[in-house]
């Protein structure tokens, strides 16, 4: 049970990656950057819904989505997506707790303008609190055990 990779992309810019394990390497970022957009506007537009889980073979897909308005155009909404690769096993419906947190302490830290301008590299401080919300359920069990011993 654990966390594999964890993000957030701004439409499909990938603006915050955490990579706990190398079996995560399952897509480029940016070309998972692009799927994931794709698939919240597919989602929202067909089914009026956001994405939540997606299954695969061996892992799982959770995310958590929010719209954010651009600065200087009040008509105009970005998808800020937060996304976790997990383990199969994995309780989804806590890990999507965790990325809405994950999403209100981002927006709590950074500006709109910032969120819209920055590179990547900006939002890197942002990953020690990430680390600190989903706590020990990014390491695999058996890291778990490593870790008292």
């Amino acid at each position: 049970m654990a966390v594999l990779e964890v993000g957030i992309n701004l439409g499909n810019r990938n603006l915050v990656e955490i990579k706990y394990y190398r079996s995560s390497d399952v897509l480029d970022p940016n070309l998972r950057a692009g799927f994931l957009s794709a698939l919240e506007s597919f989602t929202t537009e067909v089914f009026g819904d956001d994405i939540n889980v997606v299954s695969l073979a061996s892992f799982k897909l959770v995310c958590y989505c929010d719209m954010i308005t651009v600065p200087g155009d009040e008509n105009n909404k970005q998808p800020l997506l937060n996304y976790a690769i997990i383990e199969k096993e994995t309780d989804a419906e806590l890990v999507k707790n965790l990325l809405q947190k994950i999403n209100e302490y981002f927006l709590n830290r950074f500006s709109t303008h910032d969120i819209f301008s920055k590179k990547p590299k900006y939002f890197r401080k942002f990953d020690d609190r990430i680390n600190q919300i989903l706590g020990d359920i990014r390491m695999k069990t058996e890291d778990r055990f490593k870790s008292i011993f």
